[in-house]
């Protein structure tokens, strides 16, 4: 048996995420816009397909978001049915016919294995829909950040999380074992007059860095950073991007089309889904 990833090896401090979502979950409807946003997506996508769903698994952020379906969440926030471990889901195999996630797999440790864990809980020909955020995320902040421990202290740490890059997304749901794995990518444009206004939202949302190797940021950094953020407005204000990655897989079942080769896909996600009609 393969002995288990070393806990220095893992990017993310599950113990501290699942802190700062509980935290975060009594106040987190007044910043929850950009879940929200995900929430409409998903829900949008799956009324494409005419399909009654019968068992929902939501695999949830810090709140629970699908009526009806199963709760189940990394972090024990309120609401919440099931607390559950990324890479090892409390549930059968093919229990679901409907898995769908919003925001909750941007900071898992394994996301290859918690793929893996969704195909397994979903049914022969079950949907999987799911929004996280992605690689070209808050890339202002980061330079600022970089640029500013730089100048100070003559080198650069890591302050914010890596993220999933949209051109792995759907070649990660195929690993996993979906069929007709899709992904589509949208990109926000937030407007903040500081730095500690984006870093306010970043805290009420549990959205802080959870990295398992950080280091704290000192105040003179921070100063600089705010400094160089300021210098970047357009306006009073300063642009932000946010990826969102909205992917779609199915489980394999009878009657599938043929998957194409990998790199081949062409087509968007609304088009697979309306395709299973």
């Amino acid at each position: 048996m393969a002995n288990p990833q070393p806990l220095a090896a893992l990017p993310f401090d599950a113990a501290l995420r699942r802190r700062r979502h509980a935290r975060a979950a009594p106040g987190f409807a007044a910043v929850d816009f950009l879940h929200q946003l995900m929430v409409e997506e998903l829900r949008e996508r799956v009324a494409l397909v005419a399909r009654n769903f019968t068992s929902v698994l939501d695999l949830g952020g810090p709140v629970p978001t699908w009526p009806g379906a199963v709760a189940a969440s990394l972090s024990p926030v309120t609401g919440t049915a099931v607390v559950a471990d990324e890479a090892a889901l409390p549930f059968a195999d093919a229990s679901f016919d409907l898995v769908v996630s919003a925001g909750a797999l941007t900071t898992v440790n394994d996301l290859p294995g918690a793929l893996a864990g969704i195909r397994r809980v979903l049914q022969p020909d079950g949907l999987f829909v799911a929004s996280f955020v992605g690689g070209m995320s808050l890339v202002e902040l980061r330079a600022c950040l970089l640029e500013a421990e730089a100048a100070i202290s003559g080198g650069a740490g890591s302050h914010t999380a890596p993220m999933v890059e949209a051109s792995a997304a759907a070649g990660l749901l195929g690993r996993a074992g979906f069929a007709m794995p899709v992904a589509d990518v949208e990109r926000l444009q937030l407007r903040y007059a500081s730095l500690f206004g984006l870093l306010d939202d970043l805290t009420a949302m549990g959205a802080r860095s959870v990295l398992a190797e950080r280091r704290p940021l000192r105040r003179d950094v921070l100063m600089e950073a705010a400094r160089r953020f300021a210098a970047m407005a357009d306006g009073g204000k300063t642009a932000v991007t946010v990826e969102i990655i909205h992917v779609a897989g199915w489980a394999p079942g009878p009657g599938q089309p043929t998957p194409k080769a990998p790199g081949s896909a062409t087509t968007s996600l609304a088009a697979a889904l309306t395709r299973r009609v």
